[in-house]
């Protein structure tokens, strides 16, 4: 359950803390008094989406703050420590939501102190708190809500995702069915192009590493005179020239230079690096000799070289591939090639694997069925007891499962229509059709009521789910409302004094303006306080005995219910 709420200049709010109980707890105030700002700010703790309006006029950002007592709550204790997000390594009693929006529209959300995305928060709010709006009821004319209304009722979350589970996968299957059989129209063109393309690149036969050696060969060979007359020209010039060669020159100066190192001490380094040179010129001199040797002008072997050079390039061009792609290219022919050779094969498992996921549909989809009208019927009386009980005596709700015209679908076999008849001898028909927005926001109710049992979500909260109804009714609406309090946490913002005085705990929200600001505040009501606004409910600004008398007694109602 929810035990408290921290808000800080969230809208017209500039701090708040509230404590919250077990049971029924309701929130009145005047109009325009902000009532469900509250229900708003926990919207935004649990998910919702925010903007900079969300942000107090001044302030430089909004925190809000939730806190839930979750001792008895195992399936969210799991989910916490499934996402690492417990307090402690063996107990979860508290988990604490945070929510921070700044002025620019930036929000940051926390989960028991760790940040956490806003699916993470939107996920887990959901098994926390389930909120239903004033305007929710509109919402209730859509097919797909009706659908997903009978189907939370009946406990079918998992036989309907496994329904559509069925479907994906045999349309996926049909897709390819229908890929494979459009190949198989064109199979005898396309195998005679493969069988030609591959044989072709076979013969080719590329090696892995073939057009970089190839490349590097062609260099050489094409540059072979080039390299034979700067190599000789080199030789001649270092050593083998008959005047003036550079090892012939170095001898000489040493030579010339050896007796004056008696004399001159620092010409013996000089002499060193010069007899150093001359080893150096003679060993180079005799490798690059032996590179010239080695050297090969072949002219045919350039011929053949820039012939396979050309052939690969041309095929390359031909296939529209760089010629490095061509051994992949080759491949994905030679794997195209085996899957049309064997797409018979192919044909016949895929039609195999339709028809056995199409038994699997129409087995999983007849007990999804099953479950539907089992439950619609069950569902309907009971939602005609409640709208009866609601101010519509004669009122008559159906659910209406209609065969669809195509099988399968991701939805199951029906389309499910919830009908009603307001009057006597009237048949039933869809809610768009007939019912009136008092009575649609009846039906509503009755099935969030309902909905509300079956369901594990321990907070529940009805923003003004209440509007365009009054007197009798009201008071039911609020005893429907205090009997789900005895097995959920209820939150209930509501104007109707029939259904704040059946409230186990009473809030009051007010607004205060002056010439710089205005602010809202929510304060819990003593019993001398909530009579006085129950009162105020009742008759207007003008609270008399009789008015205030008039709420002590329906608070006193409430308490012997």
């Amino acid at each position: 359950m929810l035990n408290q709420i921290y808000i800080r200049n969230f809208a017209i709010i500039e701090q708040l803390e509230l404590d919250l109980k077990t049971g029924m707890s309701v929130m009145t105030g005047e109009t325009g008094a902000g009532k469900s700002i509250l229900v708003d700010a926990l919207g935004l703790v649990l998910g919702d989406r925010a903007d900079s309006e969300a942000v107090r006029h001044g302030a430089e950002r909004a925190e809000i703050c939730a806190y839930f007592d979750t001792e008895k709550l195992t399936a969210v204790q799991a989910w916490l420590k499934q996402h690492d997000l417990n307090t402690a390594p063996d107990t979860i009693e508290e988990c604490v939501l945070r929510r921070i929006i700044s002025a620019e529209g930036r929000s940051r959300g926390y989960i028991n102190g760790s940040p956490a995305p806003l699916q993470l928060m939107k996920e887990l709010g959901e098994m926390l708190v389930d909120i239903h709006g004033q305007h929710q009821h509109q919402s209730l004319l859509k097919p797909e809500v009706q659908r997903h209304l009978l189907d939370d009722y009946a406990g079918n979350k998992k036989l309907a995702a496994q329904v559509q589970a069925v479907f994906q996968d045999w349309k996926q299957a049909s897709l390819q069915l229908d890929s494979l059989r459009q190949n198989a129209r064109e199979k005898d063109a396309r195998l005679e192009l493969l069988r030609f393309h591959t044989q072709e690149l076979e013969t080719l036969a590329l090696g892995d590493d073939e057009l970089q050696q190839l490349d590097q060969e062609q260099r050489r060979l094409a540059n072979g005179d080039k390299l034979l007359q700067q190599c000789s020209a080199a030789l001649e010039d270092l050593y083998e020239g008959d005047q003036g060669n550079a090892l012939s020159l170095i001898n000489q100066h040493l030579a010339e230079l050896e007796p004056l190192r008696q004399h001159e001490p620092q010409l013996t380094s000089i002499c060193d690096m010069l007899v150093d040179a001359s080893i150096q010129i003679q060993e180079g001199c005799n490798e690059l000799r032996h590179y010239v040797d080695r050297v090969e002008l072949d002219p045919e072997r350039l011929n053949q070289v820039e012939q396979r050079l050309s052939t690969i390039h041309d095929m390359a061009r031909k296939h529209r591939v760089e010629p490095e792609a061509l051994p992949e290219l080759l491949n994905s022919f030679s794997n195209e090639l085996q899957q049309l050779e064997n797409v018979d094969i192919e044909l016949e498992a895929l039609e195999k694997k339709i028809e056995q996921l199409s038994k699997e549909f129409t087995e999983t989809a007849a007990k999804l069925s099953q479950k539907r009208c089992k439950a619609a019927s069950k569902l309907a009386k009971q939602v005609t007891t409640i709208i009866q009980e609601l101010g519509m005596p004669a009122g008559k709700f159906s659910i209406n499962l209609i065969a669809r015209d195509t099988l399968p679908h991701r939805h199951g076999m029906e389309n499910i229509s919830f009908e009603v008849a307001a009057n006597p001898g009237q048949p039933a028909k869809p809610l768009a059709k007939v019912a009136s927005g008092g009575e649609l926001s009846r039906i509503s109710l009755a099935i969030e009521v309902l909905l509300c049992n079956s369901q594990q979500i321990p907070t529940l909260i009805f923003d003004e789910v209440d509007t365009g109804i009054g007197g009798a009714v009201a008071e039911t609406v609020g005893r429907q409302l205090r009997n789900l309090g005895e097995s959920h946490q209820v939150l209930c913002v509501t104007h109707l004094p029939q259904v704040a005085a059946l409230g186990h705990q009473h809030f009051q929200v007010s607004k205060q303006t002056n010439k710089k600001s205005t602010q809202t505040n929510i304060v819990e009501l003593t019993e001398s306080d909530r009579q006085d606004e129950i009162a105020r409910m009742l008759g207007g600004v003008e609270i008399t005995s009789q008015t205030r008398a008039h709420a002590e007694e329906m608070i006193s109602r409430a308490e012997l219910a």
